[in-house]
Parts: C-alpha cells; sequence; structure tokens
C-alpha cells in the first residue's frame, strides 16, 4: 500500500515508520520541514527507499495542495497539546479540518487516528481536543476513520514512563495531588504499535473506534510504587488535598524533564478515569494478549540499559520556546554577532576525539564545571525552558532535530567531523554551540569550539556581558577536557 504518515517526526511516528516498511508499504511522511527529518537509527538501508517526505503544514491548508491523491490510506498522529499554545483545542480541530479536506481529494480508503480513552463525565480540555478530532476526521469521504484509544503509554522515551521514573527515581518522598488515585490502563509501546498495523486495511475495523489498554487497571499511585518495586526502591507517598491543578502542573514540571505546556494538559487529564469500556474492547476483531505494566516497564528499561531507544517524546518540539523554522539556522551569521572560538590541538586518533564530542551532554557532562551547567538548567527551568533534564535520545547517537539538554542538533556530521547545537533554553536572543575538527598548517589535528550569540536589543547584550566572566571559566577548559578525557579514566571526571 502507499501510506501517508503525519507526524512522523514524533514518539509514535518514528516508530511506526519502520514497521510500515518492513511491511512492503511505501510510506510517505508529512512533515512540516524536510531538515528536521531523519530516518531512525534502527532502520535498515535496505527500507529507507521505501519511505519519501512530503512537505505541508496543516495548519496552513495550502500547502497541502500538493501532497499525493493516490495514496490508499493515512494515519494521523499529529496534537498540539505541548506545543505551549493555550488555544490547543482549536488548533487541533483546524488541522484535522485541513487534513479531511486534503483526504476527500485522495483515494484513501482508511484513515487511523491515536486517541485517548475518554469515557470519564467532565472531560479535561486535552481529552475533549481528542474527542473532537474524531468527530472531525470521522466526515472524511470515502475513507474510513478507525480510532485507537489509548490510556497512558509506557515505553523507552514516552512522556508518561520518564515522568513516572523521573518522580520515582528523584523523590524518595513523593507529597502528591489527590489525582494519584485516578484509575487508569496503561499500555505497553509495543502493543501500540502492534495495534497501529493490525487495524491497516482492515475492513473489520472501518468506521469504529476501540479502546485499548493493558490488562492491569492501576492508580497513578500503584503505578509510582510498580515502578520503585521495578527498580528496588523504596518510597512513600503522601497525598494531600491542597494542591490546586496549576500548583500540581508546576510541581511536574519542576520535579520531572517534561515541559509546562505538557505539564498542565497532564494534570488536568489526570482528573479523568481512562479505563477501557469493554463494549469497545478491540480483542474481538485484533486478537492479542498486551504486555502487563511490569513487563512493560522491564522492557523500557532494557532498551534504555542496551541504548536502543528508538524515539523520545522530546523529540518533537514541544517546549513552545522554539520556532518551527528553526532549520534555518543552520548557517551561524556573521554579522550583528558575540562569538567565544576557542582552539585545542590534539594528537591522539581523530575517531577518538569525535566520539567525545558525539557524546556531549546527557549522563557525560559538559567536560567542565558541570554544576554551572546544572545550575543554567535550572534558572531555565524556573523561567519556564526546557532545562538539562530532558538529557539526550542516545548516549552516543547523534542526529539532526535531536533534543541535546537544552540544545537542539541542527547538524551532526560525522564524516564531516562537525556538530552543531542550536540552544533552546529561554534567552534574549539566540545562540550556537559549534565543535569542528580542522587540520592545522603543521598537518596535526584540534578540536575549533565555537559559542556564537546573536543578542535581541538591550537585554541581549546586557545577558551576553553577564555571562561573559564564565565563558572564560567554562570553555577554554571544556575542549581542553573534551579533547583529554579518556572513557575509563576515573581520574578525568574530578577535573570537571
Amino acid at each position: 500500500m502507499k501510506i501517508l504518515l503525519t507526524g512522523a517526526t514524533g514518539y509514535i511516528g518514528q516508530r511506526l515508520l519502520p514497521l510500515l516498511a518492513a511491511a512492503g508499504h511505501d510510506v510517505v511522511c508529512l512533515v512540516r520541514d524536510p531538515r528536521r527529518f531523519a530516518l531512525p537509527d534502527t532502520m535498515p538501508e535496505s527500507l529507507h527507499p521505501r519511505v519519501s517526505t512530503a512537505t505541508g503544514d496543516l495548519l496552513r491548508p495550502r500547502t497541502l495542495a500538493d501532497l499525493p491523491t493516490d495514496i490508499d490510506a493515512a494515519y494521523y498522529l499529529v496534537h498540539s497539546m505541548s506545543s505551549g499554545n493555550h488555544d490547543f483545542f482549536e488548533q487541533e480541530q483546524q488541522s484535522a479540518h485541513h487534513f479531511v479536506q486534503y483526504l476527500n481529494t485522495t483515494t484513501a480508503r482508511q484513515v487511523i487516528y491515536l486517541s485517548g480513552i475518554a469515557n470519564d463525565t467532565n472531560l479535561s480540555v486535552h481529552l475533549r481536543s481528542r474527542r473532537a478530532v474524531e468527530n472531525v476526521l470521522s466526515q472524511a469521504q470515502p475513507a474510513k476513520i478507525t480510532v485507537l484509544r489509548a490510556s497512558i503509554i509506557i515505553g523507552s522515551g514516552s512522556a508518561s514512563f520518564e515522568i513516572i521514573r523521573d518522580l520515582v527515581e528523584k523523590l524518595p518522598v513523593m507529597v502528591t495531588p489527590r489525582w494519584l488515585n485516578s484509575r487508569c490502563q496503561p499500555i505497553g509501546i509495543r502493543d501500540i504499535m502492534f495495534y497501529l498495523t493490525e487495524v491497516l486495511d482492515n475492513a473489520a475495523c472501518f468506521g469504529r473506534a476501540f479502546d485499548v489498554g493493558g490488562p492491569d487497571v492501576l492508580t497513578y499511585r500503584q503505578m509510582l510504587l510498580g515502578l520503585a518495586a521495578e527498580r528496588d526502591y523504596k518510597r512513600w507517598i503522601v497525598t494531600v488535598p491542597v494542591l490546586t491543578p496549576r500548583l500540581s502542573s508546576w510541581w511536574l514540571y519542576l520535579v520531572t524533564s517534561t515541559t509546562f505546556s505538557l505539564a498542565q494538559s497532564l494534570v488536568e487529564s489526570l482528573k479523568n478515569d481512562t479505563v477501557c469500556d469493554s463494549g469497545k474492547s478491540i480483542a474481538a476483531v485484533v486478537p492479542h494478549t498486551p504486555m502487563s505494566y511490569r513487563e512493560a516497564l522491564a522492557l523500557a528499561f532494557t532498551r534504555i540499559e542496551q541504548n536502543e531507544v528508538v524515539s523520545s517524546w522530546s523529540d518533537a518540539l514541544s517546549s513552545g520556546t522554539m520556532r518551527q523554522n528553526y532549520m534555518d539556522a543552520i548557517q551561524i551569521p556573521k554579522n550583528g554577532m558575540f562569538f567565544d572560538r576557542q582552539l585545542q590541538p590534539f594528537t591522539r586518533p581523530v575517531a577518538e576525539v569525535l566520539d567525545n564530542i558525539w557524546r556531549i551532554g546527557g549522563d557525560r557532562g559538559w567536560y567542565k564545571t558541570d554544576f554551572l551547567w546544572r545550575l543554567r538548567g535550572l534558572m531555565d527551568k524556573a523561567v519556564g525552558g526546557v532545562g538539562l533534564r530532558r538529557g539526550r535520545r542516545s548516549p552516543s547517537r547523534l542526529r539532526a532535530g535531536d533534543p541535546l539538554d537544552f540544545w537542539r542538533v541542527l547538524v551532526a556530521d560525522k564524516p564531516g567531523r562537525r556538530l552543531l547545537l542550536y540552544a533552546e533554553m529561554k534567552l534574549p536572543g539566540e545562540a550556537w554551540l559549534q565543535f569542528r575538527i580542522v587540520y592545522q598548517p603543521d598537518g596535526t589535528h584540534a578540536v575549533e569550539q565555537l559559542a556564537a550569540y546573536r543578542p535581541r536589543g538591550l537585554a541581549g547584550r546586557l545577558y551576553w556581558y553577564s555571562v561573559l566572566p564564565f565563558h572564560g571559566i567554562i570553555f577554554k577548559g571544556m575542549v581542553k577536557n573534551l579533547v583529554e578525557f579518556q572513557a575509563d579514566s576515573k581520574s578525568q571526571d574530578n577535573q570537571f
């Protein structure tokens, strides 16, 4: 089949794409900026010819005019919940409406939408929005809608898993709001992938909506304690009635790696029970035995330990602080800029130094005064930024579009020996950090480290001069340690 895949750069889309290609389908990925799109690392090169891209923005219907019309099916995997836009309800309806207008011009016979379980009363804005999108997509003709409604998705890199993991790993004692007693029916990411592929071109699923979930119905308190047991942690949870939704959102945002907009949407949704309705079960149409919650947790941690995290919730532009066309910054401007350039010669093998560059951030850290980087991350969190906690998708692999602490990867050209990062932290201006391995006139190699900053107004200039003394401490030692770092050296860690 020829399939249009929306949300191809998101958490679900990146995992679904290789499965569709492996099944023999030709997949057209709808993206706003092709420069942000990269095929998953785990996808065999033999499948790459089955994947193509089409450029379009669902909020701008004119950009959809040139999309292919000879498709057989489409996956709708987009949402605006974490965009930082307060009008995401209206925005999601607009996107769905524009998509239906396009879909009606195609030969597609099915559109598949991943929604949320919404069997409760007095639904949150997030869950009401998902239901409203279902209603819009159901108007497509002749394509028939298939809806999969899921609760909490557990998998390496999923927002729900990372939030639960953050809370359990960082807080021995948790003072939590009442929503911790709400019930949900978590499902593993592997089971979601199974259902998404099995309903494709399945006539019994046309025009129907199904609740999908794992075998366990748990409160959020039980989920936290379940993860603690999986990791052999002792944790204590105290539930209090005084935390308002806004305070709860700030609590979740400050403790975990999530963004405030996502925390706000999640907290409001947590007042609702998200448990499958047996009358809407998919079991009779697609028989399958999903993993238990503990099994899904164990698999997620196995993937993390094996460095096999295919995608992360933070791959999408979820902070609300980044411009959508950030790849336009791929060329560092020359005018109106401040620069800090460091050059560090080295004689060790280039591959070892290049590996150090590619492992920067995350658990490895920033090679110099990590406590100052953490402090800067806390300051960014305090003003609504992303902070350092989200880390990186993989400890050793980078690709364009990856999040890296409070940076976003613009260029990850390992053969060309160049890594370019763009600041996603909140700043009165724009910032870049570039690493290159260059040839010296004497025939040796050196790492060129370039910090570039374009201020915005007087505040931007004051910011640069206020941090200039720290640059003198950080950047010179940073490039030196980066070159000298030995992965098996314990003494090296001490000088960071």
